[in-house]
């Protein structure tokens, strides 16, 4: 039954262009094609078609776990002899926002969001998007085959293992060990929640031992933190690249 639905939906349905470009990506043509147009439905999305009505963050929610989940596993196999530490900072990096927004980019799933979305496009839309198609290619295919789906075609693609080894960009991370090292208190606190183009946008203040260091805001609160402790270490003198700090909408 779901070889005829992918039949119909690949070449006899009024979406089959979508279901040829998502199988050039996924490597299948979906059978529930509903669920992977909701994939790329932002919650901003003013669109009057049926499936806008809902939006992508359930599924985005479920593929934030599911690849978290996929990527421990392939890392605790992948590694040996790597510790806690190391395993739990390598999923960091690749399963962080600026990690996944390039992914997003490099799928090319801005040109899917755009036809789906009246708003402007962001970057973090790019990485929301990746979690969501996971979520869906997880309903749609079972673990199994969704684990499959994320290492041929996401880590195997996208990401440079052997390069995150040595690169640190968890900023955030990198602040609070400079605290700890030096006596210091660092904290975060949100200053300001606002509309833009109809999504919630935060600024987020870091404090060191109280004091206001650096202020960033980003549609991701996650995000915004990072980047304000990008800025933070800049204007500390911990970093001496202050284009840790650009905002990478």
């Amino acid at each position: 039954m779901r070889f005829l639905f992918r039949y119909y939906n690949l070449f006899l349905s009024a979406d089959k262009q979508l279901a040829k470009k998502l199988k050039s990506l996924l490597g299948f043509t979906p059978a529930n094609l509903e669920l992977f147009k909701l994939a790329f439905s932002h919650k901003s999305n003013s669109s009057e078609k049926s499936y806008a009505i809902q939006n992508n963050e359930r599924l985005e929610y479920l593929g934030d776990a599911v690849l978290g989940t996929i990527v421990a596993e392939y890392l605790f196999k992948k590694y040996p002899n790597g510790n806690e530490g190391f395993l739990t900072k390598m999923r960091s990096k690749i399963v962080q926002r600026k990690s996944l927004n390039n992914i997003g980019d490099k799928m090319g799933l801005d040109m899917i969001l755009s036809e789906f979305n009246t708003t402007r496009l962001s970057r973090s839309m790019l990485g929301n998007a990746v979690e969501a198609l996971v979520g869906a290619v997880y309903l749609e295919r079972g673990y199994v085959r969704t684990k499959k789906f994320i290492i041929q075609k996401i880590l195997r693609n996208y990401i440079d293992i052997h390069e995150l080894e040595t690169v640190d960009e968890n900023y955030k991370s990198q602040l609070l060990e400079w605290c700890q090292k030096n006596g210091q208190m660092v904290s975060y606190k949100v200053i300001a929640r606002y509309k833009f183009e109809k999504r919630d946008r935060f600024k987020v203040a870091v404090l060191i031992d109280g004091a206001k260091v650096a202020i960033a805001d980003d549609f991701n609160k996650k995000s915004a933190e990072q980047m304000a402790s990008a800025r933070a270490m800049s204007s500390m003198g911990i970093t001496n690249d202050p284009s840790n700090g650009q905002k990478q909408n």
